[in-house]
């Protein structure tokens, strides 16, 4: 059962509180790379989600994600290289996105500020 809402800032909590509890981020990967999309909030702009659980990654590898495999990257890599590239390649960070799709998007270097806190 997830227990991510419709409440998107509550859902960055539980992001940033589960992953430092496992030390792992769990995103969607195929043989052409990590899933990332386009923006909803931001024009012209993409992003890539993460899940802070192996289960909430997996409800969205459905439809046109299939062919995804969920995928687990260790926290301490997260942070200290993906943040830094997606940051350098302009690419948003989503966090725990529901089942609508709903989730915060930001920039990687402020999600890094909340490992910081």
């Amino acid at each position: 059962m997830s227990k991510l809402s419709a409440d998107i800032q509550a859902n960055l909590e539980l992001f940033v509180k589960e992953t430092k509890e496992t030390q792992l981020v769990w995103g969607l990967r195929n043989d052409e790379g990590w899933l990332s999309c386009e923006s909803t909030e931001f024009e012209e702009s993409e992003v890539m989600p993460f899940w802070s659980s192996k289960s909430d990654a997996q409800t969205h590898n459905v439809e046109e994600w299939a062919d995804f495999e969920v995928l687990e990257i260790p926290l301490d890599i997260f942070v200290e290289d993906w943040l830094l590239t997606l940051a350098e390649d302009g690419v948003l960070v989503g966090t725990n996105w529901n089942d609508s799709l709903d989730g915060k998007e930001m920039e990687p270097s402020d999600l890094a500020k909340l490992y910081l806190a």
